[in-house]
């Protein structure tokens, strides 16, 4: 088990600072599933698509997931370029586009299973009717495509606050999403826990005044998560 805990509190302390939150707040890519590689081959599909001849591995994707937002991760990938002339905002937002029906497609055909211990995480927390909220720099239709297999087309209703990349000014590390939510659910944010993967995601969140659980994903592994509440490989380390 690779939990680390601040003042080294056991699990039980965690387990009783989730089940006593006013709410849980949740991000969704690498945090409730793992598609930061379904997005990254819906990228390489539409540039495919598009006639751009760029290639996005492994290695220069984990870079560029530093950059909050898709069509941001484009403009940054093209300013890293050394040659050419810089793409139009209308050839990135085409490229985004295509990009987000390919996500969706690719999730229609594959699927994405929730990461372990996601799944029970929700359902213990609806039955003591606690609140969960989304906080998140994906797209709706993106959160669509991986929610909607689970939970059913109307999986928005079982959210308390559902706040996406459209929905602020400025995507995380800027506390933006994490404000808007704390707005809808009315609550002071140290009352909430906040579910995160990433360094963005930590600050965020922290930026905002909410505690942190980070669980680590696939892209995000090796980070050092500083000042977050406790760090997991995945939520099954909380046990049943």
């Amino acid at each position: 088990m690779s939990l680390a805990l601040v003042k080294n509190s056991p699990v039980e302390d965690l387990r009783r600072r989730i089940a006593d939150a006013g709410a849980l707040i949740l991000d969704v890519d690498g945090t409730l599933a793992e598609t930061e590689e379904i997005h990254r081959e819906a990228f390489n599909e539409a540039f495919v698509a598009g006639g751009i001849d760029w290639h996005w591995g492994r290695r220069i994707y984990k870079e560029l997931l530093r950059v909050a937002g898709g069509k941001e991760r484009i403009r940054a990938f093209d300013q890293m370029r050394r040659s050419g002339p810089p793409l139009s905002d209308a050839v990135i937002a085409k490229l985004h586009r295509i990009k987000t029906e390919r996500f969706a497609a690719i999730m229609s055909e594959k699927g994405c299973p929730l990461r372990p211990g996601i799944r029970a995480l929700l359902d213990a927390a609806w039955a003591r009717e606690q609140r969960i909220a989304i906080a998140t720099t994906t797209t709706r239709v993106n959160i669509d495509a991986l929610l909607a297999p689970v939970f059913g087309k109307e999986w928005e209703a079982r959210f308390a606050a559902v706040v996406a990349a459209d929905d602020v000014a400025r995507k995380k590390p800027a506390p933006d999403v994490y404000l808007e939510v704390l707005s809808q659910l009315d609550l002071p944010a140290a009352s909430c826990v906040a579910v995160e993967d990433s360094g963005n995601g930590l600050m965020a969140a922290t930026r905002a005044g909410v505690p942190v659980l980070i669980t680590r994903s696939l892209y995000f592994h090796d980070d050092v998560f500083d000042g977050a509440l406790a760090v997991l490989d995945d939520l099954s380390e909380l046990g049943p």
